[in-house]
């Protein structure tokens, strides 16, 4: 790959993740000192960025040039809205702790009826308002046990990272969360009790567990996301 192949997919990725409301121009020229009218005019294509320059959006956007490699039509990046929609399966470690999806952490592309997901509502805390909303994480045969029979084990399941509120997405039904336990993402449905979160597992031979949630902290620090989707292997 040369330096203008970088540069184009640079551009692309930016713009992507602009469409994906988990950026803006203003956020990224904060984030990298430049300029907004430079940074519109690299992303418009009128204006290309210096080695320095580049170097300062990837260390930004936590890439390195390597990811770049992986931006390419086979991943879907250039496919159309309407046609795919398109969810980057990664590990549970990704999807607690990184806003953005580094090419190199995606383990596989889920690719899903198109508008599956447009319509989804959010209710997002503020800190979790730029991250990459969408992602899908694999369940091993441990984490699935407590959810069964909703998860069975190798299930996959696509996370809303914008959605870490406890009130019900539907009336009259429990949310399913992916919830931060420690270091570890678990799966349960959750309430909110006296400063703990409680999570509730679907088979009754799971415990319930408790997280203690500190006074300078809310409940949607600790949730992941909404599960919004999940496909059980046959």
């Amino acid at each position: 790959m040369n330096l203008t192949q970088m540069h184009e997919r640079l551009r692309v990725e930016m713009l992507r993740r602009i469409q994906r409301g988990t950026l803006s121009i203003s956020l990224l020229s904060r984030q990298t000192g430049l300029g907004t009218s430079h940074v519109s005019n690299f992303l418009h294509a009128r204006r290309r960025l210096s080695l320095e320059g580049i170097d300062r959006v990837l260390a930004a956007q936590h890439m390195a040039a390597e990811d770049l490699l992986d931006l390419g039509s086979d991943r879907g990046l250039f496919q159309r809205d309407d046609e795919v929609d398109s969810v980057p399966v990664v590990s549970h470690a990704v999807a607690l702790f990184e806003p953005v999806v580094r090419p190199s952490a995606v383990q596989m592309m889920l690719n899903l009826p198109p508008r599956t997901l447009q319509a989804l509502k959010t209710r997002t805390v503020a800190s979790r308002r730029f991250w990459e909303r969408f992602v899908a994480i694999r369940i091993g045969p441990g984490d699935a046990f407590p959810m069964e029979p909703v998860l069975m084990p190798n299930a996959l399941a696509v996370i809303d990272r914008h959605y870490n509120s406890l009130i019900p997405y539907r009336a009259g039904h429990s949310n399913l969360y992916a919830v931060r336990d420690g270091a570890h993402l678990t799966l349960r449905h959750a309430d909110y009790i006296a400063m703990r979160l409680v999570l509730r597992p679907l088979n009754l031979a799971s415990p319930i567990e408790l997280i203690d949630i500190g006074s300078d902290a809310s409940p949607g620090e600790y949730i992941a996301g909404r599960v919004v989707l999940t496909i059980n292997e046959l």
